[in-house]
């Protein structure tokens, strides 16, 4: 079973960010600071093992922890970063947050692993009105399937979730706590609320 130490937590920015205007998302600054600095703020009084995948940008991502690109060429999304951490990390439990949600709950780790049974392939939050797919932690089990899916040319993340056990895990509490910024303009007007 899952918990809070014995789970490895990987923050995703191994994205294009298109419609950040290519820009790395993780990098760019919120409240003076980059993105994923934010995330680790939120993660590090949580879990002790934080990786990060990246395919852009590495040397500037290795200044916050450890870093690994995909495996698989041509940007496949998370699904990628997800592929690319089962292989990089020997954990049976590994958890997955991108590097553009700045508000994350203090309590993410501990809800999402208490949530979990035996069976249980990927626990995926929901904020009460929506699924939340990027902030999932999943069994090492499902690596042979995530690898066909891929090898199809598969890439949305539901549809791999569909043919797991997947639960949701109820967040419903912290609706705002799932906010990504994808764009310029999110970003500034999440700025000026700050």
């Amino acid at each position: 079973m899952p918990t809070p130490e014995n789970t490895s937590w990987v923050i995703l920015a191994g994205g294009q960010a298109s419609r950040m205007g290519g820009n790395d998302k993780g990098l760019v600054e919120l409240a003076g600071r980059a993105m994923i600095e934010h995330v680790i703020d939120t993660l590090e009084p949580q879990t002790s093992s934080i990786t990060i995948n990246a395919n852009r940008n590495q040397e500037r991502y290795k200044t916050y922890g450890s870093v690994f690109g995909d495996h698989i060429q041509d940007y496949p999304g998370p699904l990628g970063g997800m592929h690319a951490a089962l292989h990089h990390l020997n954990n049976e439990w590994i958890g997955f947050v991108p590097c553009d949600c700045p508000q994350l709950p203090a309590d993410l780790i501990s809800r999402m692993a208490e949530a979990c049974q035996s069976d249980t392939d990927i626990a995926v939050a929901h904020d009460g009105e929506h699924i939340q797919p990027v902030v999932t932690l999943l069994n090492r089990r499902i690596l042979p399937k995530l690898e066909r899916f891929l090898a199809n040319g598969d890439r949305k993340i539901i549809l791999l979730y569909k043919q797991c056990n997947m639960i949701t895990v109820d967040f419903s509490d912290q609706p705002n706590a799932f906010v990504n910024l994808n764009t310029p303009q999110e970003l500034q007007k999440f700025g000026q609320e700050l």
